[in-house]
């Protein structure tokens, strides 16, 4: 009888410390700050080309690209690889400095015009991507505010400008995005 209470405590705490990010493909492990938050949404930083024909090969067949095309690190031709790959391209320019609601809406229209397609969202390292995707999974996948912020987290906790468009997109959406666990605190600058 203890024996049967104990197993089960223990698979209810192993439950509760799962996290929301799913399992990585060992083959897209090495693109920078990659998360899988389903089966048809992730983000990542810049993946190489090399990396992009992986992204295909797992059966992704749309990328979203947040950044500018002259990003030091950006990948020359992305979009002629991407459609060469058999994916879809999309890109929304997001000044890092000044993201926009409008930048957010143009992401969040492309994913709900076939919320089936398996999509790559992705910026330079994944911080505006995972502001994103924390933005689109709590608004149109009804992610719970505490799991989206931690998977968010996982990367990078926002700065100052990104907490105030964060919280002014969950604004227009009549959302609060507190919750007992969330800390919006952003880090002390960069000397």
């Amino acid at each position: 009888m203890k024996t049967h209470i104990l197993s089960a405590l223990l698979l209810i705490l192993a439950g509760q410390s799962a996290k929301a990010v799913e399992e990585v493909p060992s083959a897209l492990q090495e693109i920078t700050n990659f998360r899988q938050y389903s089966e048809s949404f992730a983000s990542s930083g810049q993946p190489t080309e090399a990396q992009l024909q992986l992204v295909a090969d797992e059966g992704f067949e749309r990328i979203v690209y947040i950044a500018f095309t002259n990003n030091q690190n950006a990948l020359p031709d992305e979009d002629q690889i991407v459609k060469r790959l058999g994916m879809e391209y999309m890109q929304v320019p997001v000044d890092f400095s000044n993201p926009l609601s409008d930048d957010f809406y143009a992401f969040a229209d492309s994913m709900q015009r076939n919320t089936d397609k398996k999509t790559l969202l992705h910026c330079q390292v994944n911080a505006r991507a995972t502001a994103f995707s924390f933005l689109y999974r709590v608004l149109f996948e009804d992610a719970p505010i505490a799991e989206a912020k931690a998977d968010m987290n996982t990367v990078w906790q926002p700065n100052e400008v990104w907490r105030d468009f964060i919280f002014k997109v969950m604004a227009e959406n009549d959302r609060d995005p507190n919750c007992e666990t969330c800390d919006w605190t952003p880090p002390p600058p960069r000397q």
